[in-house]
């Protein structure tokens, strides 16, 4: 199955679609997206990038790691 992330898509949607995100996403730093409530009401109105920013952190690093993982990204 080709794993394709849509940049576009919120993150409670990304996560929806692939459960292991939660855990690369945590590992990653985004500690929140382990809360069911969190990712339901905060993930559903966030799209990946503007989580990064929110967080501070750099989406080109996010997005690499996600690439090693094998995901392809479309934005």
């Amino acid at each position: 199955m080709e794993k394709k992330l849509d940049l576009k898509k919120s993150v409670f949607e990304l996560t929806e679609e692939f459960p292991e995100l939660i855990e690369i996403l945590k590992a990653l730093g985004f500690l929140g997206i382990t809360n069911f409530v969190m990712r339901t009401t905060v993930g559903r109105i966030t799209t990946l990038p503007e989580g990064c920013k929110k967080m501070g952190k750099d989406i080109n690093e996010v997005l690499n790691v996600l690439k090693e993982k094998g995901f392809e990204i479309v934005e």
